[in-house]
């Protein structure tokens, strides 16, 4: 039986991971959750699936839930913070870690978990775009498996299953285009409403923004470039608004290998955890016969250049690509708050970066010293109005 931990249980992939477990008890075990401030969802989770640690953001919370535990005589160990995290993803009966947190705050458990040769099932795209050559060769050090969650991602894995990576000539990345591809009036003026009415996933707020700009499959391109070993140049994003091929490989003699199934993050999630074995699921199949047509096309630059500017830090890396991921968040909350213009993300970003000197002697606190300046400037650029 596997023994899992989901950082991240409250949030949607984590929400969607419990549901997964629940229809596999004999195959896997919950063992820890953990969430920011959902202290009421992480009770309902304590009550189903009954985890032995669990962590919080903060240490009120942490105290509460440890009178509460105890008033309902649940024996659980309650933690919180960082190093509340850090103390689960180690917990010793726990194998496989399930990164479902949004943004950077999951990385310094990420390391430990791998330190303590725990497995990862991630989904997160920001750690690995920040930190992620470090975070493999960390794994590959400590003999640990990185295992793609995201539906592109394991999409690619399964296409590269027993594949020489000598034989890949690209890798085909999907994308739905969000609700804006065939969109053709002012993107100054896509409320957050608009942005945040994905056509075919559901996903939380940030991640749907990102989606929304493109900026998501920007991400996408760089964490497969790390986690395939393939160099950006060799990935291609292809607009696909069925969202049925999830993804391809084609290699070097012609052949292009696609993953096929219905939109249901369920699918990848499941793969993830019981790899390299698949189980019966409850998720519903393909009707070829009801496909009238897949669709592809290229993605427009001018209209997107948030994926523009994706592919452009991604050529030069190292901290150039913590400066944009942590200006990318900082600018997203700020849409979400109706602070900024949709056209206005890709603006505070591209100033940020323009104002980033590269460093390439990059280690662990390098990569908190940016994310941390990245962070400050972008939002002193948002408070002084100095993006046009």
């Amino acid at each position: 039986m596997k023994k899992i931990a989901i950082l991240g249980s409250s949030g949607s992939i984590g929400l969607q991971t419990l549901d997964v477990v629940s229809k596999m008890k004999n195959v896997v075990n919950v063992v820890g959750l953990a969430v920011g401030f959902n202290i009421e969802i992480l009770k309902s989770q304590i009550k189903k699936f009954k985890p032995e640690v669990v962590s919080v953001s903060n240490l009120i919370d942490a105290q509460k839930l440890k009178k509460w535990c105890i008033l309902n005589k649940f024996r659980i160990d309650v933690h919180s913070g960082d190093t509340g995290l850090e103390r689960l993803v180690t917990t010793s009966k726990i194998d496989t870690v399930v990164v479902a947190l949004v943004g950077t705050v999951g990385l310094k458990s990420i390391i430990a978990a791998i330190k303590a040769k725990k497995n990862i099932a991630i989904a997160n795209k920001e750690i690995l775009v920040v930190a992620g050559n470090y975070i493999m060769n960390l794994a590959n050090k400590n003999g640990v498996s990185i295992l793609p969650i995201d539906s592109e991602h394991s999409a690619i894995f399964q296409c590269c299953i027993n594949e020489k990576k000598s034989r890949i000539k690209k890798i085909i990345l999907t994308a739905s285009g969000g609700p804006f591809y065939r969109y053709n009036k002012d993107f100054s003026k896509i409320t957050v409403e608009q942005a945040l009415d994905h056509p075919t996933w559901k996903m939380g707020k940030k991640i749907t923004i990102d989606s929304a700009t493109l900026m998501n499959k920007g991400f996408e391109s760089i964490e497969a470039s790390i986690l395939f070993g393939v160099p950006i140049d060799k990935i291609e994003i292809i607009i696909h608004p069925q969202s049925i091929v999830h993804s391809m490989v084609e290699y070097v003699d012609g052949s292009v290998i696609a993953q096929l199934s219905n939109h249901d993050m369920r699918l990848p999630i499941q793969y993830a955890l019981t790899y390299p074995e698949r189980l019966d699921s409850n998720i519903q199949t393909l009707d070829f016969a009801k496909i009238h047509k897949l669709e592809f096309y290229k993605p427009d630059f001018n209209k997107f250049p948030c994926l523009k500017l994706a592919y452009s830090v991604a050529k030069k890396g190292y901290t150039l690509l913590t400066t944009m991921n942590a200006a990318n968040e900082v600018a997203v909350a700020a849409f979400l708050n109706k602070e900024i213009k949709f056209t206005d993300i890709f603006k505070i970003i591209d100033i940020t970066i323009k104002s980033h000197r590269i460093l390439k002697n990059v280690s662990l606190k390098t990569f908190f010293k940016v994310d941390s300046w990245a962070k400050k400037y972008a939002r002193k650029i948002i408070d002084n109005h100095t993006y046009g």
